[in-house]
């Protein structure tokens, strides 16, 4: 099956090279000069606006009794909150989704039960059996009144035909093509090298799903199965979150602020704002990034709380192309004793996102960062958990496109309990993983060390 999603970006990095070399982005610091560095009142809020000071407290209390104000639940919140500009949100429900069976069930129970709206944001969109079927219910969901919003990315979706959307808008379904291969069709100037890779669903303004689930059939099967031999058909390991409760409003706001942004036409009057009650008792902080903001909020979430860690550091990541800020971070805390590991891919859908980030290896296994590949599987995954209370899954890879040129959301989860769910899946993960070791790793061939310095080259443009 051909998946458009990094098969394209060879073809397209000569060109964005050629439109955007004259302004070429950088990546923000992780402690600008204006960020708070400790918060003695962290405020938080619900779907009735924010909380009193007392409230907030009694909320976080019990958290810095267990893992301690001065590292996590200090300075990490009070940098979240300046960079993020809102507080965190609390009473939500959030559900781990592994893999694509499981997400596509619950996603699919969703939208069947959806009264006013579906709202879908995807970087790929594909026109196969399983494409298909979420057209279907699309289809039907609008023939019922319930209005549906679909936000698809031109390149992500590159391979889908134009007669498969033009189908969803002649029965009434409003759909917004990203920033458009085509510059005769852009509505807002042409912005080739900015593309949304965001996977996100809202229904009636009450559940959100986001996570690394594009809509395409090679996820429909479990990564944790037995392997069938056939290389054709390796399953995909990905993760995704349903959540509802109060959150679920800053969600649905990003994509109404996308679609706003990319001059998609009036949207059909519904209600995409309903009153929001507490579900559960997570705290969520929506997180999403644009290539016109000031700066990405996911990086420096994601810098902040690496420089917080005090215990251990967990990250799954598909693709791994870090700056040097990332990688110093990484290093920095396995020196002063935080155990940190990655699970990375064995094999990947794009050579040079692949070797680019191996090519980091050497520098990190010296610092003490213990690196693991994914076996029997393409990982595709982009997940952290932190110190047993912080938690993040999203779109994000760890490269300079996320960072720089992609709209990216992510969920930020603060919270013990789904912590745990978060070390239990990484632990999983690990068991079907190999570790790199340094004396093995210095002994690759002198093949493997020429590819990994060519796509370090083009490391700006993965």
């Amino acid at each position: 099956m051909k998946i458009p999603q990094h098969a394209t970006r060879i073809g397209l990095i000569s060109a964005c090279c050629v439109f955007t070399a004259v302004s070429c982005s950088s990546l923000p610091s992780s402690a600008p000069a204006d960020l708070p560095q400790q918060s003695g009142q962290v405020q938080l809020a619900n779907s009735r606006g924010p909380l009193s000071i007392k409230q907030s407290k009694a909320i976080l209390e019990p958290l810095r009794r267990r893992f301690g104000d001065s590292d996590l639940l200090g300075r990490h919140i009070a940098v979240e909150e300046a960079v993020v500009g809102r507080p965190l949100l609390v009473g939500n429900q959030v559900s781990l989704l592994i893999d694509g069976p499981a997400t596509y069930q619950a996603m699919f129970s969703a939208i069947e039960a959806a009264r006013d709206h579906i709202n879908l944001e995807t970087y790929i969109y594909e026109d196969d059996e399983l494409g298909r079927k979420v057209a279907e219910m699309l289809l039907a969901k609008q023939a019922q009144g319930v209005q549906v919003n679909l936000i698809y990315d031109s390149v992500g979706s590159i391979n889908t035909p134009r007669a498969f959307f033009d189908r969803l808008r002649d029965a009434g379904i409003r759909v917004l093509e990203f920033n458009p291969v085509n510059p005769l069709k852009a509505r807002k100037g042409w912005e080739l090298n900015s593309r949304d890779h965001r996977k996100l669903l809202v229904v009636d303004g009450e559940t959100a799903f986001l996570g690394g689930i594009n809509i395409s059939g090679v996820y429909s099967r479990g990564s944790f199965a037995r392997s069938s031999g056939d290389k054709d058909k390796t399953p995909w390991r990905d993760t995704h979150l349903r959540i509802q409760g109060p959150a679920v409003a800053e969600f649905q706001r990003l994509f109404l602020e996308t679609w706003q942004k990319q001059k998609g036409e009036a949207l059909a009057a519904r209600k995409y704002f309903p009153p929001l009650a507490q579900k559960g008792p997570e705290l969520v902080r929506a997180l999403g990034s644009a290539p016109d903001a000031e700066h990405s909020v996911n990086y420096l979430t994601l810098l902040s709380a690496i420089d917080s860690a005090s215990d251990h550091i967990s990250i799954t990541n598909a693709y791994f192309v870090p700056d040097r800020q990332l990688l110093n971070a990484l290093k920095q805390a396995a020196r002063r004793g935080v155990q940190v590991k990655l699970i990375l891919p064995g094999t990947s859908d794009f050579w040079a996102t692949y070797h680019a980030g191996r090519s980091r290896y050497a520098e990190l296994l010296a610092a003490g960062v213990r690196i693991f590949e994914r076996r029997g599987a393409l990982l595709h995954a982009k997940s952290a958990e932190i110190d047993g209370v912080w938690s993040c899954v999203g779109s994000t890879n760890l490269d300079w496109r996320s960072f720089l040129h992609n709209n990216e959301v992510d969920a930020a989860v603060l919270g013990s309990g789904f912590a745990s769910q978060m070390q239990a899946m990484f632990q999983r993960d690990l068991q079907s993983s190999d570790e790199i070791i340094a004396s093995q790793w210095s002994r690759r061939s002198l093949l493997m060390r020429i590819k990994e310095a060519g796509a370090r080259i083009w490391q700006y443009w993965l």
